[in-house]
């Protein structure tokens, strides 16, 4: 066989570099959004006033979501217009100064509605995206187990449904006629009817995790239970890895979790708390999106104990507790704040990121004006706190404080032949003290309510406090 020219042979493309080329050629990377932030609170409302660090908070979502900030701009209103949301005047601004910055997304920190964002769209010439749109983006990109999903694709076609479009305008009106009687059914009717079926799927199988859910916790060990509740981006993450020593996944992004997490904590002297991360709350939360929820934050309404996270070194700390007890009254009422007010459950506040603090000591002196039994924490190596507990040994010595609230002091008297319930006394209870009367040995100790059951189902006599009164638990009989 004749030789290749070499001419020939140096046109033709070398196949060992044919994917160098083809990824030359194919830019498999999408664009970067450049997004500007448009603020427009209303007159003498608290969101005027803070008006920039809510700016700041918008830009961060839109960062965490993957869209590069190149500017921002605000309005104070007196009202929303109902075309525009912002004035007509400030719309003709903005379209003049997005097209010089080369803009491709404009993205509200106010929820607009399906009339001011097709309005907005078509006057700006580029996509809108108002603050509730911006947070589904970033939960449908963070979901990662089955529940988390199911729950944001719920949001989602919750957000959608009064935000379609007439796609099929010539099916809207259909001429009356032999075989053809009556007004006929628009294509946004068809799809509207589609999407509220979806929802009704998507609710059952959320409903099914739900009870999956709660036959797992019926099948835990009886041990108290602790929810990291907060504000995004807290620490609470960090936090639940610093207590249990697990691998637990922490980014400094806003929701850089959504999914539930649960650890055993050993707290110290024989106590152990189930502590789960939950998602956090932020500043104009779509209420569709707490609902959607609602199966995840169950952890924290059966918990024994609630940490409320704080960012201690962020600017508006106060706004975000306001923020987080507002919703969790929404979710469930029984939880309120420890301010005096009566409750169910102990809640500890937990003053987080101590490092970032000037000075810690002053601090902690101030919150604890609001909250006294507050605890001051960070997850950062070599902290300076102003107790001699670094990092979070507070908080674990406060689980444990809770732990010994949570199990009752009994006595328990076991004749001494029984050497398997005394030998399973010691192992599983603290025990306090313990004496040899007649055969019988009477301890004292602190016993978890699973730990009570069975050996009031063995027939062990119990008897509440360290008295000797006699003075027994009902069913002890």
């Amino acid at each position: 066989m004749p030789r290749e020219p070499a001419r020939l042979r140096a046109s033709r493309p070398d196949p060992r570099h044919r994917g160098v080329r083809i990824r030359q050629l194919i830019d498999i990377h999408p664009p970067i959004e450049r997004a500007f932030l448009i603020g427009a609170p209303r007159k003498g409302s608290d969101d005027a006033a803070h008006v920039d660090l809510h700016l700041d908070e918008l830009a961060r979502l839109a960062d965490t979501a993957g869209a590069q900030v190149v500017g921002r701009a605000s309005q104070r209103i007196d009202a929303p217009t109902p075309n525009f949301y912002l004035g007509q005047g400030k719309v003709e601004e903005l379209q003049t100064q997005l097209a010089a910055q080369g803009v491709t997304l404009a993205v509200f920190d106010e929820a607009l509605s399906p009339v001011q964002g097709s309005n907005l769209e078509k006057a700006l010439g580029i996509r809108v995206m108002d603050r509730t749109e911006l947070i589904l983006d970033i939960f449908a990109t963070r979901a990662k187990s089955y529940e988390a999903k199911l729950q944001v694709e719920l949001a989602q076609l919750e957000y959608l449904l009064p935000r379609l479009t007439r796609m099929w305008t010539h099916l809207s009106r259909i001429r009356g006629g032999i075989g053809l009687r009556g007004p006929g059914e628009t294509q946004l009717e068809t799809d509207r009817r589609a999407i509220r079926r979806k929802i009704s799927v998507v609710r059952r199988r959320l409903s099914e995790v739900a009870d999956h859910r709660a036959n797992q916790r019926q099948g835990r060990p009886d041990i108290p239970a602790a929810a990291l509740v907060g504000y995004t981006n807290a620490g609470k993450s960090s936090l639940l890895r610093a207590l249990s020593g697990a691998d637990v996944f922490v980014e400094d992004r806003l929701f850089a979790t959504l999914d539930t997490l649960t650890r055993d904590v050993d707290v110290g002297g024989g106590y152990h708390f189930r502590v789960t991360d939950t998602v956090g709350f932020i500043r104009k939360l779509p209420h569709h999106l707490v609902a959607s929820f609602r199966a995840t934050l169950e952890e924290a309404r059966e918990a024994d104990v609630l940490l409320h996270v704080i960012d201690a070194s962020h600017a508006e700390w106060e706004e975000q507790v306001a923020v987080v007890e507002e919703e969790l009254r929404s979710i469930d009422g029984r939880v309120r704040r420890d301010d005096g007010g009566a409750e169910r459950r102990h809640v500890i506040h937990v003053f987080n990121k101590a490092d970032l603090l000037p000075d810690p000591r002053a601090f902690i002196a101030l919150a604890r004006e609001r909250y006294p039994h507050a605890i001051l924490t960070s997850c950062a190596a070599h902290a300076t706190l102003p107790t001699p507990r670094s990092g979070v040994e507070d908080l674990r010595l406060a689980l444990r404080h809770s732990a010994q609230a949570l199990r009752p002091l009994v006595q328990i008297r076991v004749p001494v032949g029984e050497g398997k319930v005394l030998a399973g006394l010691h192992q599983h209870a603290e025990v306090l003290g313990q004496e040899q009367t007649d055969g019988v040995m009477v301890i004292t100790a602190r016993v978890e309510a699973r730990m009570l059951g069975k050996l009031r189902r063995d027939g062990v006599e119990v008897i509440v406090g360290d008295s000797g009164d006699g003075k027994r638990e009902p069913g002890d009989d």
